[in-house]
Parts: C-alpha cells; structure tokens; sequence
C-alpha cells in the first residue's frame, strides 16, 4: 500500500441504512399510481439497489409507467427520507472506528437525496464526498457512480488503495469496472448467498467490517480472502 490515505467508498441502501421497508412501500404506490400491477413490498425487495430506470422495465412496466413511477416515487420518498431512514444499528459506531480512512459514499441513489438522507442522519462529518446518480449528467449506475466518485477525489486505484463496501452485486460489478475489489455485507438485500461470490471478502457483522478495514491498512496490501457468504 502507498503512503496515501486508505480510501473506503460505502454504499448506502442495504450497507448503512436498513431503508428497504421504506422504498418498497413508495415504490409499490408509485407503480400503482402509475397504472403497474399490484406489488407487495416484499416482491420489489430485489428493487433496492439498483437504478429502477433499469429494474422497473423487467416487472413488465411500459417506458411511460417506468417514468411515471420514478417521478411519483422521488416525490413521495423523497419527502420523507431524510427524516424517517434509519441505520443499521452499530453504523455510527463504525463510521468513528474508521476516522484513519478517507470514507466517500457511492450510491446509485440520486445524489441530492443521498446528500439529504446522510445529512438527516448526522453523517456529514463523515464522508470527503457523499457520491450518486445524476441523470441530467448521464450518470446512472454503480460503475458511472463509482468513477466519479474517484474522479472528483483523484484517485487512481492502480495507485491509491481504495476498496468498496456494498451488499448488492452492482456494488461488486460497478466497483470491479475501476479496478477497485469489494466487502460484501451479509446484513443487506442480497437475494442469494451467490449474489456476492465475487467479492474479495463478505463479513458477517459490523465488527467484522471494521476489523477486515483495519487489518488491512495496517497490513499495507489487501489481503482479503475469497468470499463465502457469511450466516
């Protein structure tokens, strides 16, 4: 490892915020609204995570329904998600445990949003950069969010260590497109055990997370072991 700041890019959805149950219940109105079958929220988990422009076209729903739901979705979520998303418990914890990192949020939520929701949690301090999706500037997906993020904090990961924490396989993907290995969480909304089998490691807990981030700035190389899905 260089002498430069360990950089740790976190995801949000799934990784620090267990906000699933509040996506699914505006995301399965805003389907309706817009004229889209009748979904449970438990159908539409699959949904947190990635950009729905992509994911809402597989549940069958017309590009008039895709942009009619993501309009109703972002007003009605977005009024209240600031105030009412709560993080997965030992997060804040986490987060001053890893004062040592440059920590910067890669998220494929809209980024204004994200910056929101972080700033109604108190975890602005936090981050060098709080990082999504902007559609206007063609940015959609973990990969585009992923090289702006280290675009805007000059970072090269053939150079500069940087790893990426996330519960999806978009964050594993999106992250691998910049040369950049990944922690799978097994707290999040991954559907299968398989889901995360090319991450470079997948921990258990909170307290894993963190000592697998220490050990390895102190080891100075990632020395990450093949994941396994954890219990």
């Amino acid at each position: 490892m260089t002498d430069a700041l360990p950089t740790v890019l976190l995801d949000l959805d799934g990784t620090l915020t267990d906000s699933a149950a509040l996506i699914t219940e505006h995301l399965a109105a805003a389907i309706a609204g817009a004229g889209g079958p009748v979904f449970t929220p438990a159908q539409l988990l699959p949904l947190v995570g990635p950009p729905f422009e992509y994911a809402l076209p597989e549940l069958g729903l017309t590009d008039e329904q895709v942009a009619a739901t993501v309009t109703a979705y972002r007003s009605s979520y977005g009024a209240v998600a600031a105030t009412n998303t709560p993080l997965y418990p030992g997060i804040t914890d986490l987060l001053d445990r890893l004062s040592g990192f440059r920590l910067a949020l890669a998220t494929a939520k809209p980024e204004r949003l994200a910056a929101e929701i972080v700033d109604g949690l108190g975890l602005t301090r936090h981050f060098a950069l709080v990082g999504g999706s902007d559609p206007v500037a063609g940015r959609v997906g973990k990969g585009p969010v992923v090289g702006s993020v280290l675009e805007r904090l000059g970072l090269d990961p053939a150079r500069d260590p940087v790893v990426m924490v996330g519960d999806r396989h978009h964050d594993v993907e999106g992250a691998a497109e910049h040369g950049v290995p990944t922690i799978g969480v097994s707290w999040g909304y991954a559907t299968s055990p398989e889901e995360l089998a090319d991450a470079a490691l997948v921990v258990a807990d909170v307290d894993a997370l963190a000592e697998a981030l220490l050990s390895w700035r102190a080891s100075g190389s990632v020395r990450f072991r093949k994941a396994t899905m954890l219990p």
